[in-house]
């Protein structure tokens, strides 16, 4: 019996999947293990493998079709066998063929076509309007064109026939015979394609090497492209700058790394430092631990924090959930792990929902200062920027420190500057006395 292969559900808030690509053609041995097909949902690509052998029987779906979870996508099993049970509603499957069939020519290919042309060049020519319009459009000389219609007309089809068998040339061309050019029509004449000739060869000598390149956009950018545009046309957005010293949180980094196979630590970074200091800070300030609706507000009680991750399919921001709750090398562990899925592709929806508010890092890249764009409905979102060296007075002298830039956006809807501020200042405060803030 034939088996049936559904699409998955990635996650519970994910109805449907996107079929990027078949691995498998009907009529193909499958083996268990084997790829089938690639799908994608708006964050994160999967590999669907068979889970029994035998013979991919039909494909009820094309690549980039939009798939709802849990429909029947294609069906495996022993050559012959009927699948038009399995077929979703609506859907014609391809079907394996049982043996190789000799194609049959159309009754239409049979029959004599008039050739589309005629051997010499007429003036005064009886056409349509369609017609004139479509031959104009492609730069056909339907001086030469074969009327096909009532009393010789040349119509519509007439031209799309020369245009289908090549035969176009300029204006340029039709009007300016050049002796050179040898006829190949009856009696010497010089036929429409005697003219596209030399034309067609100096064109296409003519043609510069493209200088561009056309991508289809893939899911993932549309996603991203279409909540960015929402995030910043929908909101009121503003981006406040400011910097701490950075003296405490390297040291800390430091020691941690010189020792963290004797403490059975994790490779804590800065960025897992803020991402910590953040959890612990944002409480503090609900309007930035929310989400914000035209109505109303959410405000979270834990945060579910969003780490804005670089992967070679794009932007992607998994969530650390209850953030506030887990220690710093449970966050750095976590971090680095959902990283990881997403350069991989196999990172879940749900593993990249429900986020409170976004932390995203531009500092390895030597950025400065950016205004990073929040996640709808979030508030906030704050943007770790490179570290530079500064210089502060300290007991009347001068100081170098290292200077790490703090980038934070917040919907102003939801809250005002002041709010934001002193957000912003709590968290200095805590990265720059962060041993402290560890003991807390």
């Amino acid at each position: 019996m034939a088996t049936p292969v559904i699409m998955p559900r990635q996650g519970q808030s994910v109805e449907s999947c996107i079929i990027g690509k078949w691995h498998k053609a009907v009529g193909d041995t499958v083996a268990v293990g084997d790829i089938l097909f690639t799908y994608e949902t708006d964050k994160a690509t999967f590999d669907e493998e068979a889970k029994e052998a035998g013979t991919l029987l039909g494909i009820f779906f094309e690549e980039g079709d939009d798939v709802p979870c849990l429909t029947t996508v294609c069906a495996i099993g022993n050559a012959g066998e009927d699948i038009s049970a399995l077929k979703p509603a609506g859907e014609e499957a391809e079907a394996a063929p049982a043996e190789e069939k000799k194609e049959e020519a159309p009754a239409a290919a049979a029959a004599v076509v008039a050739a589309p042309v005629t051997a010499e060049r007429k003036d005064n020519v009886f056409i349509s309007p369609r017609a004139k319009a479509l031959a104009e459009k492609h730069n056909v000389d339907y001086n030469f064109a074969n009327g096909t219609g009532p009393n010789g007309r040349v119509i519509e089809r007439d031209i799309q026939a020369m245009i289908d068998a090549g035969l176009m040339t300029t204006p340029a061309a039709a009007g300016n015979y050049d002796s050179s050019i040898t006829g190949t029509g009856i009696g010497g004449r010089i036929s429409l394609n005697d003219l596209n000739a030399p034309a067609a060869a100096a064109a296409e000598a003519a043609i510069p090497e493209a200088e561009f390149e056309e991508v289809k956009l893939p899911t993932i950018r549309k996603v991203i492209a279409k909540s960015m545009h929402t995030s910043l046309s929908t909101m009121a957005q503003l981006t406040l700058n400011t910097s701490f010293d950075a003296s405490n949180i390297m040291q800390y980094r430091s020691f941690v790394k010189d020792n963290m196979e004797r403490l059975g630590l994790a490779n804590i970074t800065l960025n897992d430092i803020v991402l910590y200091a953040v959890s612990r800070t944002v409480l503090n300030h609900k309007d930035a631990n929310a989400h914000f609706y035209d109505d109303k507000m959410v405000f979270f009680k834990n945060v579910n924090l969003g780490l804005a991750v670089d992967s070679p399919r794009g932007l992607i921001v998994p969530t650390i959930f209850n953030a506030n709750k887990k220690s710093l090398n449970d966050i750095a562990t976590e971090a680095k792990a959902l990283a990881k899925k997403c350069k991989e592709g196999t990172i879940t929806p749900d593993e990249m929902s429900g986020g409170t508010i976004t932390v995203t890092n531009l500092g390895s890249f030597g950025i400065e200062s950016f205004t990073p764009v929040i996640n709808p409905p979030q508030t906030c979102i704050l943007g770790v920027d490179t570290i530079e060296t500064k210089i502060k007075e300290v007991n009347g002298e001068y100081k170098y420190y290292p200077a790490m830039g703090l980038s934070l956006t917040f919907d102003h809807r939801a809250l005002d500057g002041a709010p934001a501020a002193k957000f912003l200042k709590e968290l200095k405060q805590n990265l720059e006395n962060f041993s402290i803030l560890l003991a807390k």
